[in-house]
């Protein structure tokens, strides 16, 4: 699945609830996620890591959707590398 296609999934399955939680109900619900996938890591469990890693990315479009954020757009800084010395692999300091 591209980019996208879960963005468009996302719209068509949650849109409308998404647009009436708002915006930071929506950062609030990303936040508690990635406490979740936190736990997990810590946890070393592989099977609730890919749940939670998948829930994560979920509510990244949910917010992006909500915010008009194109994601395919919004990681092309990174598609050459580091976006902030442009090399591969990064050379910052």
């Amino acid at each position: 699945m591209t980019l996208a296609e879960l963005q468009d999934v996302i719209e068509r399955t949650y849109g409308d609830r998404d647009r009436e939680r708002g915006v930071a109900a929506t950062v609030a619900w990303l936040a508690e996620e990635i406490g979740e996938l936190a736990q997990a890591v810590r946890k070393g469990d592989r099977a609730q890591q890919e749940h939670e890693f998948g829930d994560v990315v979920a509510w990244v479009a949910t917010l992006a959707n909500q915010q008009g954020i194109d994601l395919t757009e919004a990681v092309q800084r990174y598609a050459h590398g580091c976006p902030k010395c442009a090399a591969l692999p990064c050379t910052c300091a």
